[in-house]
């Protein structure tokens, strides 16, 4: 799960950097506030990849992925891209943990088949 969550986490990253960007262009924001809402938010991604298996980690990451459909406020482009990388996050968290647990089941297979005559 670790590789896929924290896959999405750093494409969000870049996505919020590049939003950023393009938050700067809006009159009405001050291009600091928009650097410190996106800093905030882009190091809390990759804050995220390191606590990902932790208690709470999939709930922060949640928090992040409704945080980003909420900034289409501000660019509206943010709704279908937060709603994107939403489905992402749904996709890392179902699939990575079925990864785990097919991985935790290979693990204690024995290691080979019987050979014939033992």
């Amino acid at each position: 799960m670790r590789t896929l969550c924290s896959s999405t986490l750093i494409g969000e990253f870049f996505v919020i950097g590049f939003a950023a960007l393009v938050a700067m262009k809006d009159p009405d924001l001050s291009t600091s506030t928009v650097w410190l809402v996106s800093g905030i938010a882009m190091v809390l991604c990759v804050a995220l990849c390191g606590v990902i298996t932790r208690p709470g980690g999939v709930a922060l990451g949640w928090a992040l992925q409704i945080a980003l459909v909420a900034s289409g406020v501000f660019v509206p482009t943010m709704y279908f891209l937060g709603l994107v990388f939403a489905a992402l996050w749904w996709a890392s968290v179902h699939y990575g943990r079925k990864i785990d647990e097919a991985k935790a089941r290979f693990a204690v297979q024995p290691d080979g088949p019987a050979a014939p005559g033992s």
